[in-house]
């Protein structure tokens, strides 16, 4: 696990709200990303309000190219959600340099845990740090309306 790790070159981390173009990103999940398709546009932007966002961008066109945002008390917890790479830039490192870098910008705040939940991105994940549970039967979970059968 190395700190600040590398993007692969002419894409840039950001931890600027205001960077965060709200309609690419609230395209990509609503419509692409099995835990968010629907997702109405004022849903989504309560829970930008209430997060701290993140991106990566383009570095000569300034587009925005990745987005994930975290919900934490800034002390003790965090939860990692709706991690986007768009689909044009898989495949090139950034996914998992965008974790590493989160989870750095995070380091300093002392917090003992964050958690994800992911149906299919593993891999991308392990490679920053994040196991799957020791004793997930300690682990319950509220739903407060019926989940599709992909999330749980």
């Amino acid at each position: 696990m190395r700190d600040e790790p590398d993007f692969p070159e002419g894409y840039e981390f950001s931890a600027d709200t205001h960077r965060v173009d709200v309609d690419r990103v609230h395209g990509w999940l609503s419509t692409d990303a099995y835990w968010a398709i629907g997702r109405p546009r004022s849903q989504h932007e309560r829970a930008m309000a209430s997060s701290i966002n993140f991106g990566v961008y383009d570095t000569t066109s300034g587009e925005q190219v990745a987005y994930a945002r975290v919900v934490t008390d800034h002390a003790l917890f965090a939860w990692l959600a709706d991690v986007y790479v768009d689909r044009s830039v898989r495949g090139k490192g950034i996914g998992t340099a965008f974790v590493g870098r989160i989870r750095d910008h995070l380091r300093p705040l002392g917090l003992r845990r964050m958690l994800l939940a992911t149906h299919d991105a593993q891999a991308v994940y392990e490679r920053v740090g994040f196991r799957p549970l020791d004793r997930p039967e300690q682990w319950m979970v509220h739903p407060f309306r019926p989940e599709p059968a992909d999330l749980r």
